[in-house]
């Protein structure tokens, strides 16, 4: 399991929840850091797969590398 950490542009607890609900979805561990506009997730998958999902939630994400 590797951990990549993600920029999403959350300005609420309702950015913070579309986050929660797509990941949820990929069963992958994952810290939401709402002040900091930060995603860690830890997963199997891709950087690409996860980003896909990330974007999902119509917010603007950067892939910001490996933790």
């Amino acid at each position: 399991m590797s951990k990549h950490e993600f920029f999403v542009d959350m300005t609420c607890e309702g950015c913070s929840g579309a986050v929660t609900r797509v990941l949820t979805k990929l069963d992958v561990k994952f810290d939401i850091d709402l002040p900091n506009k930060k995603v860690v997730i830890e997963s199997d998958k891709s950087a690409d797969d996860l980003l896909a999902t990330l974007k999902k939630t119509g917010k603007a994400v950067n892939y910001i590398g490996p933790k």
